[in-house]
């Protein structure tokens, strides 16, 4: 890696502004690939306001190959990469998945041409304010968890100075669907209910998190996962962890009247599920809720 490389971010929404935001702080070379530009980008975060400038583009014919590309678009988005990734990935290029989902990595690799393509787990908190305006809520002992192999190292490194936790794990499908569990709950409830995650503390919905978290936890089983029964407990106490303030990206997006993130949660859990044959009749109608919500706002 270079002393100072050159990384660009593609999507400078909530989880995007937070990590072009940080890294900008400390120093690094941070290009921003957006569709709305922006003079700053403003973070709050508990360590602090901090305002930064980073290079700006509203084009990917003004790109050129960066050492670092992170892409963290919706994943219902990432067609619309493919002009930016093929401006921005050489052979050296590294680009870090910082989407939704259990398989993006692959997904993302499509349009990567020949560069490196790695996933990341992204746990902290976020909230999109405006263009160039983010904040940074910090949730659990990580804020981000990558494989333990050589890019998720380099990656790690990246971040080294950053007020960013990275774990570096050896199983990341277990993670992945562990993440899954938490957005298959958590983000449609606030969505449908158009209430932050303070509706988590109702008993009422605590029993439906648990149902559809049985559920969940059979299909990861079956594709591989690690986890067991006590899974649905785990996931229950850390969604009631959370701060009762804070939004989902599903919630945001519903509020923004944008169209959903559907089809990498829980459409990917009913998909994995169609594929080993496993019975999800609540996710399943739980999935027909979120699309008709989702056509309506794709429909303004």
């Amino acid at each position: 890696m270079t002393t100072n490389p050159t990384i660009a971010v593609i999507g400078l929404g909530a989880i995007g502004g937070i990590i072009a935001g940080s890294l900008a702080a400390a120093g690094r070379k941070v290009v921003a690939c957006v569709r709305t530009p922006f003079d700053r980008l403003m973070l709050e975060r508990p360590e602090g306001r901090v305002e930064v400038a980073p290079e700006v583009l509203t084009d990917p014919a003004g790109a050129a190959i960066a050492d670092w590309v992170l892409v963290a678009t919706k994943t219902h988005q990432t067609a619309s990469v493919a002009p930016w990734l093929e401006r921005l990935c050489g052979p050296a290029t590294r680009v870090a998945v910082l989407q939704n989902g259990i398989d993006r990595a692959a997904a993302v690799a499509a349009f990567a041409g020949p560069a490196a393509v790695m996933q990341a787990i992204v746990y902290y908190n976020g909230e999109f304010l405006g263009p160039g305006h983010v904040r940074l809520r910090h949730a659990g002992n990580a804020d981000l968890a990558v494989l333990d192999d050589g890019c998720g190292r380099a990656f790690a490194a990246l971040l080294d100075g950053v007020p960013l936790r990275v774990d570096r794990v050896g199983d990341l499908r277990t993670l992945l669907w562990r993440k899954l569990l938490l957005n298959i709950t958590v983000n449609p409830v606030t969505a449908l209910t158009l209430q932050r995650q303070a509706v988590s503390q109702r008993d009422d919905i605590q029993a439906l998190y648990r149902a559809l978290l049985g559920e969940a936890v059979a299909v990861a089983a079956a594709d591989g996962a690690r986890l067991g029964a006590e899974e649905v407990e785990r996931t229950v106490s850390t969604l009631l962890g959370y701060p009762p303030d804070a939004g989902t990206s599903m919630y945001f997006d519903r509020l923004a009247g944008r169209p959903l993130e559907v089809e990498a949660l829980t459409g990917a859990l009913v998909a994995a599920a169609d594929r080993y044959g496993v019975a999800v009749p609540l996710n399943r109608a739980v999935l027909a809720l979120l699309c008709a919500v989702s056509a309506a706002a794709d429909k303004r």
